[in-house]
């Protein structure tokens, strides 16, 4: 009797290696945030130094994400995993000694915090990058899928709930050690990778002539943007992503909890069920789609689950009920971690394979650009309107966007010329 399909990776020992891998890292990532919190505190510090030192995180993954495509592109994407990991437990390992032995400061807590940004920024394009090299066409979309699953387990639940026992029995400090122990752990196992098959592909451009091995990574970053700008599918899903987080993260993030607040006379309890609600729909829609096929018309499906299932945020900010906030949440986190699964096949399987380091960096960087701004904006623009104004207006405009980028960049015809029921080779822009 054949696997079920959101199966068939793990008869990959490599995929079974890394997976294994990434789920211990990204558990102790999950701890990481809580820990990082409360050692804060611990320090004698308040939200101005809690800013400050998750700040540092996010300077490091932006400042480098680009560079870090570059390196994906240009190095063993296997060594450079298992660099990351080893940065990992060092930045963690090292603050963990300083905790535990009392001589932590907070400058070398942020110090931590960029060290840990910066592997994020080269972790992921490598990640990315390396699945096609280890697993065949049709396994990559299950694959995506059980990361979709695992994450918001892992990373937005399991870990977290980790992180605050260890913390209320013992200390912050402590929880920092376990966290250590994580990163040890996935980097034995990361050791045990095998070294990932040569792409042919890799040493030649797009226009299939042969790439000088050794190029500025000036060049190699436009080399990047052009391909992006010459592919419309692309090109249109990344500025639909560019506007969709700017109008999307402010409101989840700031204004949620004011929602909450103000229309649910909910607390902090109330918020944070919400929230693994979300986290939940994510994963269950990452599981479903590790499941099934990758649908033929599958840019159409990926931007109408991204835009008209965003929808129900627009009854997020008119409901006084618990549950059909709730509902709409669930379904807004399935929409869009079935979509995201989508995607990062779609980057798989027809980005080339010497470029898919720097798209999935262009992808991430462009994703993330803008998180910043609209979480700024988000508090402001709430003290001029009503908060549910803004909740139904992200509701109906982001579906409208999806169509537009769908008709600009020809999706539907595009699908159809490129159809990815089997294994294909990449695609060479034009």
């Amino acid at each position: 009797m054949p696997a079920p399909r959101a199966m068939r990776p793990f008869a990959h020992r490599n995929y079974r290696i890394l997976i294994a891998a990434l789920a211990i890292s990204i558990f102790g990532t999950g701890m990481w945030a809580v820990a990082l919190v409360y050692q804060v505190m611990a320090l004698g510090g308040g939200p101005v130094e809690l800013s400050l030192v998750t700040a540092a995180a996010g300077a490091g993954l932006l400042a480098f994400v680009l560079l870090g495509g570059i390196a994906a592109d240009r190095l063993p994407r296997r060594r450079l995993i298992i660099a990351v990991e080893a940065v990992n437990l060092l930045a963690v390992g090292s603050t963990g000694v300083l905790a535990l032995t009392g001589t932590l400061q907070l400058w070398q807590l942020a110090a931590a915090a960029f060290l840990l940004g910066v592997g994020a920024a080269f972790f992921f394009p490598a990640y990315s990058a390396i699945l096609p090299r280890i697993l065949p066409a049709e396994d990559l979309l299950a694959a995506n899928g059980m990361e979709g699953t695992m994450r918001p387990l892992l990373q937005q639940a399991a870990g977290p709930a980790a992180a605050g026992m260890v913390v209320a029995a013992f200390s912050p400090a402590a929880a920092i050690g376990w966290i250590a122990c994580c990163h040890l752990t996935a980097l034995g196992i990361l050791n045990l990778l095998g070294r990932e098959p040569a792409a042919a592909s890799r040493e030649m451009g797009p226009d299939g002539t042969s790439v000088p091995a050794k190029r500025s990574v000036l060049v190699d970053l436009r080399e990047g943007v052009a391909y992006t700008v010459k592919t419309p599918w692309l090109l249109w899903t990344l500025l639909w992503a560019v506007v969709a987080v700017l109008l999307f993260m402010g409101p989840i993030e700031v204004l949620l909890p004011f929602a909450v607040q103000e229309q649910l006379g909910g607390d902090s309890r109330t918020f944070g069920f919400l929230l693994a609600i979300y986290g939940a729909g994510g994963a269950a829609g990452s599981l479903v789609t590790a499941s099934l096929r990758l649908p033929r018309r599958y840019l159409t499906v990926m931007l109408m689950l991204w835009g008209p299932g965003s929808l129900p945020l627009a009854a997020v900010g008119l409901t006084g009920s618990f549950w059909v906030m709730a509902a709409c949440l669930f379904v807004v986190g399935a929409t869009g971690g079935t979509g995201m699964v989508i995607w990062g096949t779609l980057l798989q399987r027809r980005v080339p394979p010497h470029l898919l380091g720097r798209i999935s960096s262009l992808d991430f960087f462009v994703s993330l650009a803008l998180m910043p701004v609209s979480m700024a904006a988000a508090g402001p623009l709430a003290g001029l309107v009503p908060i549910w104004s803004i909740f139904l207006v992200v509701g109906l405009v982001l579906p409208v966007l999806s169509v537009l980028a769908l008709v600009l960049g020809r999706m539907r015809k595009d699908e159809l010329a490129h159809p990815l029921e089997r294994s294909l080779p990449a695609e060479v822009a034009g």
